[in-house]
């Protein structure tokens, strides 16, 4: 009786069993798919990740650009030399060299057998701006033998060569306003020109780069500032006014002649007086 009860159960439980397996199996089947159905999808969005062009951060434009971190340097570092250079006035050196070439020795004698040096610019085509009273004797009214300025040359070359006068300012005595001239010589020269520019302002404490005969030394550099413009047009600065630095040039830092240096303070060779470049100092120069 026992026996006869036990069996049904016995094959319904091991039924049951093999349901439970088989829905286990089929279950496992299933997520096993899922699982490597998921694999394979990431392996292809990382594969395709990897063949794309890296990006960079931007904006909400709808553009994206290739990281280049080397892209700006050159136009940044630019930028910092430039900004350096304009707040500590300086001037580049290659620049400077090559302005030096452009200024030359002068030397005057007068009818008593004295001399004189300054300096000239060149301008081209054989012309030279200088001071007049470095062509000229002034100063000189009233006396009944004034004496007379006979030959003026110029040092090129390791030789003096005749320069003429070619034309003058009004000044009747050095360090004025139209204390100024223009020489020229007949050969031909191998100097680089220099460019004036007669709109610079001469603002206060603006850089300025000076270049003359020193002593009679050759052309020697000197750096200084602008002061203040006098009430007869000339302007004060600091730089080296020594003997013979008269007629030489003034540039600003883009290498510019700006103007020419005139004259210093009696018994101050730092306080010196510049002459601004003007239009009617040219009139009479044909480059």
């Amino acid at each position: 009786m026992t026996t006869r009860r036990t069996l049904p159960a016995a094959v319904a439980f091991a039924f049951a069993l093999v349901f439970f397996g088989l829905g286990n199996y089929l279950g496992a089947r299933q997520n096993a798919d899922n699982t490597e159905a998921q694999f394979a999808a990431l392996r292809a969005e990382l594969s395709e990740l990897r063949h794309r062009e890296p990006l960079a951060a931007t904006g909400t434009a709808g553009r994206t650009a290739p990281v280049d971190p080397m892209r700006d340097v050159d136009a940044i570092v630019d930028n910092v030399k430039r900004q350096l250079s304009d707040e500590m006035g300086l001037f580049p050196l290659d620049l400077l060299r090559e302005r030096r070439g452009s200024f030359v020795e002068l030397y005057s004698h007068d009818d008593r057998g004295a001399s004189s040096y300054g300096t000239a610019g060149y301008l081209g085509n054989g012309y030279f701006i200088t001071v007049k009273h470095g062509v000229v004797a002034l100063g000189q009214e009233g006396l009944p033998d004034p004496r007379r300025i006979t030959s003026v040359k110029i040092a090129y070359g390791g030789k003096l060569l005749n320069a003429r006068v070619v034309d003058v300012g009004d000044a009747k005595v050095e360090v004025d306003p139209g204390d100024w001239a223009i020489v020229k010589v007949k050969e031909k020269l191998e100097l680089p020109a220099l460019n004036p520019n007669l709109a610079f302002g001469f603002g206060f404490a603006d850089p300025i780069f000076r270049l003359g005969n020193d002593y009679s030394k050759g052309i020697i550099v000197s750096t200084g500032y602008v002061g203040q413009k006098t009430p007869n047009n000339l302007v004060t600065c600091l730089t080296d006014g020594h003997p013979g630095v008269s007629g030489g040039g003034v540039l600003n830092r883009d290498g510019e002649l700006v103007g020419i240096p005139v004259g210093r303070m009696q018994g101050d060779y730092r306080f010196s007086f510049i002459l601004p470049l003007r239009a009617e100092m040219f009139r009479k120069v044909s480059l």
